[in-house]
C-alpha cells in the first residue's frame, strides 16, 4: 500500500493532469465551439477558472488550519472537481451556452485549488528527516510533472476528440478522491488549532511571506499568458495544431518539472531569494524573445525556459511553507496559491487587453505584448531585491530548512 508520505505526491500529480490538458484544446472550447467570440471572451475560459480558485484557496486553508482535518476536506474537493469536469464535458457536447461553460469552469477552479492547497499542506506535514526544502521540492516536482504530462496528453486526446479531455479528467479526479479516502492520513494531531482571525493576524505579522507571494503572483501571471495568449498565438499565427501546441508546452514543462526537485534541494544550501531573482530576470528575457522566433526554434527555446523556471518555483514554494510555519502552513500555502491564482487570472486578461490596444495601430501586436509580460518578471525581481536589502521585509532567511 502507498504510504502517507508518497500518496499526497501522487494525488497532486494526478490532480494537475486535467488542468494543462485543457490548454491544447482551448480553441476548441472557445472560438471554434462558439463562433463569434472575441479575444477577451476566449481568454475568459482560462481566467474564470482562477477566479474560482481565489475563493477556494483561502477558504480551504483557513478551514484546514482551524479544524485540523486536511484529509476530509481534500477528498471532498477532489470529488467536486471530478463532478464539475464531467459537467463541463456535458455542457460542451449538449448545451449551447458559453455562460454555462464559464460558470462550470468557475466551480472547477474553486474545487481544484482547494484540493491543491490541502494536498500541498499534507505533503509538507510529512516532511520527515529530509527537511522541508527537499519535501517541498518533491511537492513542486509532483505538481509540475503533472502539468508537464497533461500538456502532451491533452494534445493527443484532444486531437482525437476535445470532449475526452474533461471527460477523462473528471473520471480521474473521482478515482483520486477514492484513493485519498482510503490512503491519506492527517499530520500530527499536536498541530495547534487557531481561530480564523488569529491565523490571518499571524500571517500578517510574518512579512517575509510577502516575498514568495509576490513571485507566485508574477510567475503565475506569465503562466496565464502562456496557456492563453501564447497558445492562441501558436495556433492562430504560427499555425500549430493541437498536437504541436501540446508538444511546445511539454518542451517547457518537462524540464521544469524534472529540475524542480533538485532545485528544492539546492535551496537548502543556496540563497533561495537569489535563485528567484536570477531566475526571474532570465525568465523575463525568455518570454520577451518568444514572439521573434521562427516556428522551428520555438520548441528548443521553450525547453530552455523550462530550465530557468525551475530556479524560481522551488525556492518560492519552500519559503512559503517555511514562513507559514506548522501552525499556519495550510493557510500560507493557500495564500501562495491564491496569489498565483490572481496572477493566473490577470495574465490572460492583461495580455488580451494589451493585444487589443496594440492592435489598434499595429498589424502584428503580439511582439510588444510578449516584451511587456517579460518585463514584469524583471522589474519585480529587481524591486524585491532592493526592498530586501533595505530591510523592508525584516530579517529574511537566506537558506531554507
Amino acid at each position: 500500500m502507498i504510504g502517507p508520505h508518497l500518496l499526497p505526491l501522487l494525488l497532486l500529480y494526478g490532480l494537475m493532469l486535467p488542468v494543462t490538458g485543457m490548454v491544447p484544446v482551448l480553441p476548441d472550447f472557445t472560438a471554434q465551439r462558439f463562433p463569434g467570440l472575441g479575444q477577451f471572451a476566449s481568454h475568459l475560459f482560462m481566467s474564470v477558472n482562477m477566479v474560482g480558485a481565489l475563493v477556494g484557496a483561502p477558504l480551504a486553508g483557513l478551514l484546514s488550519d482551524r479544524l485540523g482535518r486536511r484529509k476530509a476536506l481534500a477528498v471532498g474537493a477532489l470529488a467536486v472537481n471530478g463532478l464539475t469536469l464531467l459537467a463541463i464535458a456535458w455542457a460542451y457536447s449538449r448545451a449551447d451556452s458559453y455562460a454555462l461553460l464559464l460558470g462550470l469552469r468557475l466551480v472547477e477552479g474553486f474545487a481544484h485549488m482547494s484540493a491543491l492547497s490541502l494536498l500541498m499542506a499534507l505533503g509538507a506535514d510529512h516532511a520527515g528527516k529530509a527537511g522541508l526544502g527537499a519535501r517541498m521540492g518533491a511537492v513542486g516536482a509532483a505538481i509540475s510533472l503533472g502539468v508537464a504530462t497533461g500538456a502532451p496528453l491533452g494534445g493527443f486526446v484532444g486531437g482525437i476528440d476535445p470532449l475526452w479531455v474533461p471527460l477523462g479528467g473528471g473520471l480521474l479526479s473521482l478515482a483520486l478522491a477514492v484513493a485519498g479516502f482510503v490512503g491519506l492520513a492527517d499530520g500530527s494531531a499536536a498541530r495547534p488549532r487557531m481561530a480564523a482571525a488569529e491565523i490571518v493576524a499571524t500571517l500578517k505579522r510574518r512579512r517575509q511571506l510577502l516575498i514568495p507571494l509576490a513571485f507566485s503572483f508574477a510567475d503565475r501571471l506569465t503562466v496565464g499568458f502562456i496557456v492563453s495568449t501564447l497558445s492562441l498565438y501558436l495556433g492562430l499565427v504560427i499555425g500549430f495544431d493541437a498536437g504541436q501546441i501540446g508538444l511546445a508546452m511539454a518542451a517547457f514543462l518537462i524540464p521544469f518539472s524534472v529540475l524542480t526537485w533538485p532545485a528544492g534541494h539546492l535551496s537548502r544550501h543556496w540563497d533561495p531569494l537569489l535563485m528567484m531573482v536570477v531566475g526571474s530576470v532570465l525568465y523575463g528575457v525568455f518570454l520577451a524573445v518568444l514572439a521573434f522566433l521562427p516556428a522551428e526554434h520555438i520548441v528548443v527555446v521553450m525547453a530552455t525556459g523550462g530550465l530557468i523556471a525551475a530556479l524560481m518555483y522551488a525556492p518560492s514554494l519552500v519559503l512559503a511553507a517555511h514562513y507559514g510555519g506548522a501552525d499556519c502552513r495550510a493557510s500560507a500555502l493557500a495564500a501562495f496559491n491564491m496569489a498565483g491564482s490572481l496572477g493566473f487570472a490577470a495574465g490572460p486578461v492583461l495580455s488580451s487587453a494589451l493585444l487589443a490596444a496594440f492592435g489598434l495601430f499595429m498589424m502584428r501586436p503580439y511582439a510588444p505584448v510578449f516584451v511587456i509580460i517579460g518585463a514584469i518578471e524583471i522589474v519585480l525581481a529587481v524591486t524585491v531585491l532592493v526592498l530586501v536589502r533595505n530591510g523592508r521585509f525584516g530579517d529574511v532567511q537566506t537558506a531554507s530548512p
